[in-house]
């Protein structure tokens, strides 16, 4: 592990570099408690962005779960700043990022076990998951469902500016969310997602997606704790996103 700063952070950020072999989530979570809300951990891989970042809210763990839709608008901003021409960035509800249609990774979200609903929680963890580089003999054609960033011509963008440009786009969510609310962060995350006709969506004060439909009476509710249980875009064998 290094600790020495190597990226270019807003000063509110403290880093920790792991090695390849590290796991940034697990990493974070563990050291969450006792280095605090700011801090950054990034794992050095050629293929992957992978960080992970602690925050404190002052919301109750209830509300405070929709910090979720905060990082996931952030990275999917500094990934726009980035991205050629035409190459739309999107959500699957609730932590899975595309480009053009190819999933290239996506966001997590932890906590303390047995934390209080009802109270700020001691910390959470906002983790992502960025594919830059397709390892391994497949052409991109032959995987339609997944990509990377090199596969959609973000020439250059490697793990180290993209980091950089999520913790600075993080700043500015989260000052978004102090100053208009929360209902701008959801505004900015419900763009993302597909557009789908004779439907209406919103983000309820827990989190939790609410589908509205022309026909029906009452939205159908999306649980994001159950969503965040079952991480949709990972590969528990590589520990990287889906192919």
């Amino acid at each position: 592990m290094v600790t020495a700063p190597a990226l270019d952070l807003p000063p509110l950020f403290r880093l920790v570099t792991l090695r390849e072999v590290g796991d940034a989530m697990a990493h974070a979570t563990g050291i969450a408690e006792t280095e605090g809300a700011g801090t950054l951990v990034h794992v050095g891989r050629f293929d992957l962005a992978e960080f992970a970042v602690v925050l404190e809210p002052d919301e109750p763990l209830w509300q405070a779960r929709r910090a979720l839709y905060a990082g996931a608008t952030a990275l999917a901003d500094a990934l726009a700043v980035h991205a050629p021409p035409e190459r739309p960035i999107t959500f699957d509800w609730p932590d899975a990022i595309r480009v053009d249609g190819g999933l290239v990774g996506g966001v997590r979200l932890e906590w303390p076990v047995g934390a209080a609903e009802d109270e700020p929680a001691p910390w959470l963890v906002f983790g992502a998951t960025i594919r830059t580089v397709a390892l391994g003999e497949d052409e991109p054609g032959l995987r339609p469902l997944s990509s990377a960033l090199e596969d959609e011509g973000f020439d250059g963008l490697g793990s180290d500016r993209l980091v950089e440009s999520f913790a600075r786009h993080l700043m500015n969510a989260i000052d978004i969310w102090q100053d208009q609310g929360f209902g701008e962060i959801a505004k900015n995350y419900l763009a993302r997602l597909a557009p789908e006709s004779g439907v209406r969506r919103s983000i309820d004060a827990n989190g939790d997606l609410l589908v509205q439909r022309m026909a029906a009476k009452e939205p159908a509710r999306h649980s994001l704790i159950g969503a965040l249980s079952r991480v949709s875009w990972l590969d528990p064998e590589t520990g990287g996103p889906r192919k």
